[in-house]
């Protein structure tokens, strides 16, 4: 064969590597070639790209989903290799198979690279070949042609004459107007962005009618959807259209049969709120969110109290700033208050984790006198995830009211529940002591709180003592071992001579668990001779923890010391009366010698 034969050979090599991979029936080396395709493409050259690539892909697309979702979305970057925007339009036919098949993920991702691809086209390309395959996806037999279309509006709409704009608006209506429910739900989802980028006069004449509709479809899925649109439609509108034109619909979507239309205005109410502006906010947005607070279903109350914060901080936007505390007080107040002793512990949670946040926005007094009641019914409600949300959030109130008064009035609500008889609810308060104690400070909480703590240690529980320990290690990396060594590492070795053999052992465990944070100084000099001293204790419990806490703390000593002090206190426990003890000693030193 002659040398030029045997070049052209080798061109089509890749080609033909492809098409023996593409139809092997491993579905990882199809999928593997199809991620391959851009190397592919630049062996190849632009031309045959365009004239041999392109043709055999949009031919052959008939495989599993895991490989057409990786061929869309390869295509989506294939601009370039085809030879730029000139010839974006040889992706479009591949592209418009891949937009029609029935699964979602592969749809999407094909409608994602026809975006891009459409936005890479000439004003006049985008005409003579985007906008026929547009339409050619609206009229499609199937609905996954035209739920496909519904994205490529947006994209297309700005760039085309006026007489192809009118056609696209009327495609648009009849898709939002189409028999099949997922179609009214694609346009519906699309309808927002849709409406950012058409002219306000036909977004008035053409657009608000549709979502009008959409917002009074007969399946709550599309209806939903349209709540959505509505925040980009009112941000587009002056606030008398925004009246006229949005709000009805807006007002009865907010009272919806349907729970699930109530609770997407919930989520969306704080973009409404910034979309329509303080005036219509005030006199049909708080009515709303009071509706919404008290709702029958409680996943509606729930969305509604994680934007009590917010809602009420947007009310500031108000020409009257000092009217936003008095809307507060007067019409969200009552409504969070009843919130608080909710049936349903997922409201009483949400609203916990938002609640603080209004302390700030309502000041000193009104913290004092109207929150802190509240913040005491949360502090002992019966769900821990209220509890902790409230402890998490404390530093807001903090800051309002200052240290002083937040310990008078929410400490002893802490303290009683840190005392409790239940040993779960005194489990739950040592959990979060961490937390409250970085919300409080060191100061505070050497003060306060140390004492709280340090009882634990002592607890008749066992699980409380343990969770005790891990509090007192917690507890040194928030403050540092500086704090350990002056604040709590003294209090723990005097239980060391405790009469109680419990006490000693606990001791122990919190030397376990302080060596890992508090360094090799303080571990050597300060923890290892109380160890060293209950190694001769009168009974074999203490002794045989005693070997398991020198075997721990042991990588955290000065080394000079493990050889004169560790090691001559195991031999001396492995030559101990108690098996036990001898046990433990002897897996010690095997430890410490690995």
């Amino acid at each position: 064969m002659a040398a030029s034969g045997d070049r052209a050979d080798d061109s089509l090599y890749p080609i033909a590597v492809l098409i023996d991979e593409l139809k092997n029936e491993d579905i990882q080396l199809r999928l593997n070639s199809i991620k391959k395709l851009s190397t592919i493409a630049l062996a190849l050259g632009e031309e045959r790209t365009r004239t041999e690539l392109i043709p055999f892909l949009t031919e052959t697309i008939y495989d599993e989903d895991e490989v057409l979702l990786a061929l869309a979305e390869q295509l989506g970057t294939f601009t370039s290799l085809v030879g730029g925007p000139e010839y974006a339009m040889y992706l479009i036919p591949p592209l418009e198979s891949l937009a029609t098949v029935e699964e979602t993920v592969v749809r999407d991702k094909a409608v994602e690279s026809l975006r891009i691809v459409a936005a890479q086209h000439s004003a006049a390309d985008l005409e003579a070949n985007v906008i026929p395959t547009l339409q050619t996806l609206v009229s499609g037999d199937w609905f996954t042609s035209r739920t496909s279309a519904c994205a490529l509006f947006s994209v297309c709409y700005p760039r085309v004459s006026s007489a192809v704009k009118a056609e696209l608006r009327n495609n648009f209506r009849q898709l939002c107007q189409d028999d099949t429910p997922m179609v009214r739900r694609a346009a519906a989802s699309k309808l927002g962005e849709f409406a950012e980028v058409v002219e306000v006069e036909f977004l008035k004449s053409d657009l608000i009618p549709l979502f009008v509709q959409l917002a009074q479809d007969d399946q709550d899925s599309v209806r939903l959807l349209a709540v959505e649109a509505c925040v980009s439609i009112a941000q587009l509108l002056r606030q008398e259209d925004v009246e006229h034109l949005v709000m009805p619909t807006l007002r009865q979507c907010a009272s919806d049969s349907s729970w699930r239309v109530r609770y997407m205005v919930a989520e969306k109410l704080t973009d409404l709120q910034k979309a329509v502006g303080p005036e219509i906010t005030k006199t049909d947005l708080v009515p709303a969110f009071q509706y919404l607070l008290k709702d029958t279903e409680a996943e509606v109350r729930a969305a509604a109290a994680t934007k009590v914060k917010e809602f009420c901080k947007n009310l500031g936007g108000t020409p009257d700033t000092g009217n936003q505390v008095s809307i507060i007080m007067t019409s969200i107040l009552p409504y969070v208050k009843e919130l608080v002793s909710d049936m349903n512990q997922h409201v009483k949670s949400a609203l916990a984790s938002d609640i603080m946040g209004l302390s700030p926005i309502l000041g000193p007094h009104n913290t004092i006198e109207h929150l802190l009641p509240l913040f005491l019914i949360q502090l002992k409600d019966e769900c821990p995830e209220v509890r902790l949300n409230i402890i998490s959030n404390l530093d807001c109130v903090n800051e309002v009211i200052g240290i002083n008064q937040l310990s008078q009035s929410l400490l002893p609500a802490i303290v009683e529940l840190a005392e409790d008889t239940k040993w779960r609810v005194r489990l739950a308060i040592i959990e979060y002591m961490p937390a409250l104690a970085g919300q409080l400070g060191q100061e505070f909480f050497d003060q306060k709180l140390r004492g709280l703590c340090m009882g634990w240690l002592n607890d008749h529980v066992y699980a409380i003592r343990e969770a005790a320990t891990l509090n007192m290690k917690k507890l040194v990396e928030k403050f540092g071992s500086s704090w350990a060594e002056q604040a709590i590492i003294p209090m723990i070795l005097v239980m060391a001579r405790n009469k109680n053999y419990l006490h000693r052992m606990t001791c122990l465990f919190c030397i376990n668990v302080l060596a890992e944070v508090c360094g090799a100084e303080i571990s050597t000099k300060m923890l290892l001779p109380t160890v060293l001293l209950l190694a001769a204790d009168p009974v074999a419990n203490v002794r045989f923890n005693v070997a398991k806490t020198l075997q721990k703390i042991t990588p955290f000593l000065e080394p000079s010391v493990v050889d004169s002090q560790v090691k001559p206190a195991l031999d001396k426990l492995n030559s101990d009366a108690d098996v036990d003890v001898k046990h433990f000693a002897s897996e010690a030193i095997a430890g410490i010698a690995a």
